[in-house]
């Protein structure tokens, strides 16, 4: 919710007022009144910073009106597009080629379970920042992607894309190993497949530290150390992967740790990747589209449109639904009256006419 009219001593601003145009004494008033509403104990205490915002203690979801729960669902759906773009693509296009799926089944479903259930609870308990409160409240029709969330999609896809690949196709080459392509069925794991799926993991769990920032933010690791929970799961996440590295279940084999620093060489290359991504203006790619649009305006009913202009002026809807409700009722019978005078008309011409006379004569005498 924001204010977008005000009606402040006996005066009606059709914007918000600067501070300077209000009486002090009122301003007064307005600031004790606001806080009052805000939470029963509110007090407005000086910014940490030297030029940071002044702190609000009381309520503080009526500061962030609704955009960090959006933010959140944004982050998350930045880093589940990417994994499940990705993971499709690979399995798909390498079970085309290779006839058997670069990525296992128990792969799969670990991601699934650990990547897609854990990810969002990370990404969904971050804190509001102050930057929140510089940005405008969002509005029914903000897309759930932005111009900005696709191109960091895009970017990371085709990153991770390029890398897999390089991988499954050159990488018994690149770390002298027997390849894993064309395995005859029921054999066992290979260094080749796992070092593709140790990489894939790794660049997810990079991938989650961009997909903090949906805003084109440089910084991805600012307030990072402040949510426990994100930092709890993301070192979870990378033991279990250690772990894992063990046992057939996973159709995983050990790893040297030459192979072990190369996948994480190439997971971090995410990282770097997405501040090359934010480099690029969103100018140069106007043809990105925005997904997740609320419905145009030229398809909004016209109650629902009354409804919004009440919400600014409660008067000047009434008045205006009175006028329509007149307007209407005066064409209505105007047009009854067209009609009504229109049949009197031909009813008066019709019977004036010398055969329509002597019809009727014919039928007096008929019936006498």
């Amino acid at each position: 919710m924001a204010v977008v009219q005000a009606f402040i001593s006996e005066m009606h601003h059709k914007i918000i007022p600067a501070h300077e145009s209000i009486p002090q004494t009122t301003l007064s008033y307005l600031l004790t009144g606001i806080s009052v509403n805000c939470a029963y104990t509110s007090k407005i205490l000086p910014p940490e910073k030297e030029s940071g915002l002044p702190r609000q203690i009381g309520n503080k979801t009526e500061f962030t009106w609704g955009r960090n729960v959006y933010d959140s669902f944004s982050k998350f759906l930045q880093f589940q597009l990417t994994v499940n773009v990705v993971a499709v693509i690979v399995v798909f296009v390498g079970a085309c080629i290779t006839q058997d799926s670069p990525l296992k089944t128990v792969q799969m479903l670990r991601v699934n379970l650990i990547m897609d259930t854990f990810a969002s609870l990370a990404l969904a308990t971050e804190k509001p920042t102050e930057s929140l409160l510089l940005w405008k409240p969002y509005g029914r029709n903000k897309p759930l992607i932005s111009r900005t969330m696709m191109e960091k999609h895009l970017g990371q896809a085709f990153y991770q894309l390029v890398v897999i690949f390089t991988l499954i196709f050159t990488g018994e080459k690149l770390f002298d190993i027997d390849s894993g392509r064309n395995a005859p069925l029921h054999s066992p794991p290979s260094n080749h497949y796992t070092i593709v799926f140790n990489t894939f993991v790794l660049m997810q769990l990079c991938n989650e530290i961009n997909a903090r920032k949906v805003h084109g933010e440089r910084n991805v690791f600012e307030g990072i150390f402040s949510n426990a929970i994100f930092c709890a799961i993301t070192a979870g996440t990378l033991i279990v992967l250690i772990v894992e590295f063990g046992g057939k279940p996973y159709s995983c084999t050990e790893l040297t740790v030459e192979q072990w620093l190369w996948s994480l060489f190439l997971g971090i290359g995410t990282l770097q990747w997405g501040q090359l991504i934010t480099t690029i203006p969103n100018s140069y790619l106007k043809f990105l589209t925005e997904l997740g649009h609320g419905p145009p305006k030229e398809e909004i009913l016209e109650e629902e449109l009354a409804e919004d202009a009440g919400e600014i002026d409660h008067a000047e809807r009434e008045l205006r639904r009175g006028q329509i409700l007149w307007f209407r009722g005066m064409n209505r019978i105007q047009a009854q009256s067209r009609v009504v005078n229109a049949f009197h008309t031909s009813f008066y011409e019709e019977l004036e006419k010398p055969q329509t006379q002597s019809s009727v004569r014919s039928l007096r005498e008929s019936q006498q």
